[in-house]
């Protein structure tokens, strides 16, 4: 919406700074963070009086959970928020990656908090049934799959890249929407899987946001494309302004939810950043990427496919608890620890996405 004001611009004035997209990203950024600090307290508040119990907590979980008990949920309500306010106010609404981007992670957010109000309403676990959620969520990748083909390269349409072989391309042809339906409900589910713990999701979303931010940017110009040896992608290095809008929202809501957390994400929240994610991997061609900067996600949706498969096999488990962050609870690793030991692996593996750039 401020790109606007590159109208009143002569071309060396203060207006004409809206026409770089670092500039709006700094502002989203911005933007979003204060809008985390100014509604995060309220907002906070309207959860915990019309919630009562707040979230429902697992009575087969870690026996530290039930202190949490009272805490109340769709604090995703305040990233999503954010992320819209500031995309909205500061990027391009022209650019068709940005629109699919927001599309994707709005749907995920309305899917979230209709499961996150049902758990809220019937103060148990069972929110929107698993198959309704996969129906609507694999509906609305569809879309975004389609969205993101119309409008990717003619050279690039309907093909898969692949980190370092980056002269490789698979041609999925019409298996490509399936291919990004996947992509983008399995981040958005592994995400979810992963916000167990105070703080644990947030961060390494973050971080993968950070670094699909530069890879937006960078798959988005021609010269770094040339000097990096990867594909160019037009016109996506607009989403760096959602990155950065998510990562200052993200911020804002990490005050609030840092251990012990005055509000959980909840699925309103966790499903809508997963998704988002995937959005922005499909668009920028870099979905095989997105398992190496999200591998902590992986790993996390990984440890409850092969504890329920081996269960059902065996009757044994292969882990003590699933997913794997309550495994190391049980162990007797503190919330605190394993929530910082994760943030580092998530962190160095988004060093080793980000590496693939180059490596030739």
């Amino acid at each position: 919406m401020l790109y606007l004001l590159t109208l009143l611009s002569d071309g060396g004035d203060f207006f004409n700074l809206f026409r770089y997209i670092t500039f709006r990203a700094g502002g989203a950024f911005l933007t979003s963070l204060l809008f985390g600090f100014l509604f995060g307290p309220p907002l906070i508040n309207v959860l915990r009086r019309t919630q009562g119990k707040g979230q429902p907590i697992r009575t087969d979980g870690p026996e530290g959970h039930f202190v949490k008990a009272g805490t109340p949920t769709m604090g995703g309500l305040l990233i999503v928020g954010a992320v819209m306010t500031s995309t909205v106010l500061w990027a391009r609404l022209d650019n068709p990656y940005v629109l699919m981007v927001l599309f994707v992670t709005l749907g995920f957010a309305l899917i979230g908090f209709a499961d996150d109000y049902a758990k809220v309403r019937k103060q148990n676990t069972d929110g929107v049934s698993g198959k309704l959620r996969l129906l609507i969520g694999f509906t609305i990748a569809a879309l975004a799959g389609w969205w993101a083909a119309m409008y990717h390269p003619e050279n690039l349409t309907g093909q898969l890249a692949f980190p370092v072989y980056n002269e490789m391309l698979l041609n999925l042809g019409i298996l490509f929407v399936p291919f990004a339906m996947i992509v983008i409900v399995g981040a958005a589910n592994a995400v979810n899987l992963t916000d167990g713990l105070d703080g644990l999701a947030i961060m390494p979303v973050m971080i993968a946001a950070g670094a699909f931010g530069v890879i937006a940017y960078a798959v988005g110009r021609t010269d770094f494309t040339e000097y990096l040896g990867v594909h160019y992608v037009p016109d996506t290095g607009e989403i760096l302004i959602f990155t950065m809008g998510l990562i200052g929202g993200g911020l804002g809501f990490l005050w609030y939810n840092a251990p012990p957390a005055a509000v959980f994400m909840g699925d309103t929240g966790s499903l809508a950043l997963g998704g988002g994610l995937g959005a922005i991997a499909v668009a920028t061609k870099h979905e095989i990427v997105l398992s190496i900067v999200g591998g902590l996600f992986v790993v996390e949706a990984l440890s409850v496919i092969v504890q329920v498969l081996y269960f059902k096999r065996t009757g044994r488990r292969v882990f003590l608890m699933a997913p794997i962050h309550h495994h190391y609870e049980k162990k007797g690793w503190s919330e605190p620890q394993i929530v910082i030991r994760f943030w580092i692996i998530s962190l160095i593996l988004a060093m080793i996405g980000l590496a693939t750039l180059k490596l030739r």
